[in-house]
């Protein structure tokens, strides 16, 4: 594991956080799953992750969009705060929120990158099937205008998802994929109703409480891993669980010590991005650990072709779609820098008619590939992989720059930044990685009590710290506890 890995691997989740602060929700979060986990193929050069570089970063990209429906701005807030019990709170609620978003992340990732080709086939199908149920619910609720409220949860999207894999599995039989899918959908009820329904226990009210569904779904992951022998996997997803997790809470301390100083800027963005390089730290380390202690995966030419052609279009056109179309009416309708209507059709028809282009020629390309190579493409899997990384890094980072212009003095923390990690991703990523890289022991990773035990720590001394910074409550402080409590506000 060289510090040029490392850095890339590490800078490749800052840049997607970074990124994802402006976009948000699942969708944002899909973006540092998938640079980062083609930054760790890439890096550790093993011939059978390269043949699944499109699994490993289509998983991961999936495994770290979980998190994104979990409200965290109002546990940030309660570190802004003048009260002890306030500040403590809301760092050790960060670390929770950051390990619950790391677990399925690094799952994610570790997934493709240990399981036959049968097992990891079998999830395509399960997962298609939730992607239509998702498509009809979203298009449902648009029609009608209205959405079930219920702690402001995602929970009529799980339910849809586990009777789309229940169908699926009662057409197509047992399948492992499908049962891992079960368990987590299950294990999210199972989170849910226990703590906001039952035991009343609520994070952020009166935001929505994902979070308990989410800690059920990680919890079911684990067990899971556990049950059934894979204890690399579990091992992984622990890694990054808490690495995302003292990120975050190291990020958000960064911030205030930021605002401390008075200086006027995007603050914000230093939470986000600095906890989207710790975070990837643990993806590296999940990452050489994983290539260290698994045996190579025996993957035939053309098993996985199919599938990695709809990974592609996925990462490809999907995954930046999403996120670069609500630049539309976020930003540009609202600043006029496009008319709202022209030539008898509204601006997001437009935005979608000039995609939709886009897409055909991609997925017209990819087609073209799968019946004779295509020049313009290496012929190795890690020139491959090398050139996904840099088109879809610059498509994100040049899609998120055309968010922010005209550009301000105070975005250069944010835009300025993401620019040149990214320059220094794409030099590192492009140039340092061997394939058939050799794979050396690391040393023996720590128990995770300890990790648990030094995660409480770093969260104690850092809420201790924060208290120290100001006289009073900095501003955008908001209060869980006491008087001053403002659980109405969301």
């Amino acid at each position: 594991m060289t510090w040029q890995a490392v850095l890339a691997v590490a800078l490749a989740h800052s840049i997607g956080w970074g990124v994802r602060g402006q976009w948000g929700h699942e969708a944002g979060a899909m973006i540092p799953g998938a640079l980062s986990a083609l930054a760790a193929v890439i890096f550790v050069g093993r011939a059978d992750w390269l043949k699944r570089f499109l699994h490993c970063a289509f998983f991961a990209a999936l495994g770290w969009s979980f998190g994104g429906s979990m409200s965290y701005m109002k546990v940030l807030a309660f570190t802004h705060s003048d009260s002890a019990p306030d500040v403590f709170y809301g760092y050790a609620m960060i670390f929770v929120i950051g390990f619950l978003w790391g677990v399925p992340g690094g799952a994610g990732l570790a997934l493709p990158a240990t399981l036959d080709t049968a097992r990891l086939k079998s999830f395509f199908g399960p997962v298609l099937a939730i992607s239509a149920s998702w498509i009809v619910l979203g298009q449902l609720t648009e029609w009608l205008g209205w959405e079930p409220n219920w702690y402001d949860s995602d929970w009529l999207g799980v339910s849809l998802g586990l009777a789309a894999v229940l169908a699926y599995r009662l057409w197509k039989g047992p399948s492992f994929g499908a049962s891992l899918i079960l368990h987590m959908g299950l294990g999210w009820w199972g989170g849910f109703l226990l703590f906001p329904v039952l035991l009343g226990l609520r994070m952020t009210p009166p935001r929505g409480d994902n979070w308990a569904g989410s800690l059920g779904l990680c919890v079911a992951l684990m067990w899971f891993f556990r049950r059934n022998g894979m204890h690399t996997v579990l091992q992984a997803a622990l890694i990054t669980g808490f690495s995302s997790g003292v990120g975050f809470v190291v990020g958000q301390w960064l911030k205030l010590c930021g605002v401390s100083t008075g200086i006027v800027t995007n603050w914000h963005s230093v939470t986000e991005q600095s906890y989207g390089f710790i975070a990837g730290l643990g993806v590296a380390l999940a990452a050489y650990r994983l290539a260290a202690q698994n045996p190579p995966l025996a993957t035939e030419v053309g098993e996985l072709r199919g599938q990695s052609t709809a990974y592609a279009a996925f990462l490809l056109v999907v995954m930046t779609w999403v996120n670069i179309s609500k630049n539309l009416n976020s930003v540009w309708l609202k600043a006029g820098t496009v008319p709202a209507h022209f030539y008898g059709l509204d601006a997001y028809t437009w935005f979608s008619l000039a995609y939709l282009a886009l897409a055909g020629v991609i997925l017209l390309l990819l087609r073209a590939h799968l019946h004779h190579p295509l020049a313009i493409l290496p012929a190795s899997n890690l020139g491959r992989s090398q050139l996904l990384f840099a088109v879809l890094l610059w498509w994100i980072v040049l899609g998120n720059l055309s968010r922010v212009l005209p550009f301000a003095p105070e975005r250069l923390i944010t835009e300025g930044m993401i620019h040149l990690n990214a320059c220094a991703a794409t030099l590192l990523v492009l140039v340092y990685p061997r394939e058939h890289q050799d794979q050396t022991a690391l040393p023996r990773c720590p128990r995770f009590a300890i990790w648990a035990v030094a995660s409480v720590i770093v969260t104690g001394l850092l809420s201790w710290h924060t208290l120290s910074l100001y006289d009073g409550p900095a501003p955008g402080a908001q209060f869980r506890f006491g008087p001053r409590s403002n659980n109405q506000q969301r």
